[in-house]
């Protein structure tokens, strides 16, 4: 999760999001270059006197910085498309966990289970524990084993929202009479945090997402103690 002073990206805890932070290294390092080398020839134009009275045009400077920049935006668009790719594939899950948006809170259902479905609703400040976190703990937080493929299918009842956990490079829109689909693995246990990332009314900012990744036995065990209560 976020902490104060983190400016950076999040680590990462699954294979997507590892691509998408190899992804935005990449673009700021060509984005840098870019900078550094406009600013230095600004600068230089700044400060020296050297005038050239007989250029009129220059036909080769045109086809420089006409093709340089399409270059630099095939190395951009390249490995964006491939990471679209890699985030669009759903490849052979193991699970399946259906989530539905409602004003305000996320339910739950394992499709994969007979009658696993539960609601998960923001704990308030004054019944949260000291071990809790404000504004981002639920009451009930979905379990998925860890390195294992999961396919997520997200809805809503009302309005528009936005199901995104951003350690786990996941976001997909929750949209009324829709059923949107991603697929992501968890490649480590322990407590992901997310929000609703849509401007979806009043309480917007209060249906945190909580993901508890665990290993495969425990996850058995919360299955069967679940489906027996």
């Amino acid at each position: 999760m976020s902490t104060w002073s983190n400016l950076g990206l999040q680590n990462s805890a699954s294979p997507l999001m590892e691509q998408l932070t190899f992804f935005h290294d990449h673009t700021m390092l060509i984005v840098i270059m870019i900078t550094v080398l406009v600013g230095y020839m600004m600068s230089s134009l700044f400060f020296n006197t050297y005038t050239n009275r007989y250029l009129l045009e220059s036909q080769g400077i045109e086809v420089i910085w006409t093709i340089l920049p399409a270059i630099t935006l095939i190395f951009i668009a390249l490995p964006s498309l491939r990471l679209l790719y890699l985030l669009d594939e759903v490849s052979d899950p193991a699970i399946t966990l259906k989530t539905i948006g409602h004003q305000w809170y996320w339910s739950y259902e394992y499709s994969d289970f007979i009658s696993l479905e539960f609601d998960s609703y923001m704990i308030p400040s004054n019944e949260l524990d000291m071990e809790g976190f404000r504004l981002l703990d639920v009451d009930n937080r979905a379990v998925l084993p860890m390195n294992t493929q999961i396919r997520m299918l997200v809805s809503a009842a009302d309005v528009l929202h936005s199901w995104t956990i951003p350690a786990l490079g996941v976001k997909v829109d929750a949209t009324p009479g829709r059923l949107n689909q991603t697929s992501f693995l968890i490649n480590r246990p322990g407590l992901f945090f997310g929000q609703c990332s849509e401007i979806c009314g009043a309480n917007h900012s209060f249906m945190p997402i909580v993901i508890e990744s665990v290993t495969t036995n425990t996850f058995i065990k919360w299955i069967s103690a679940m489906s027996a209560a």
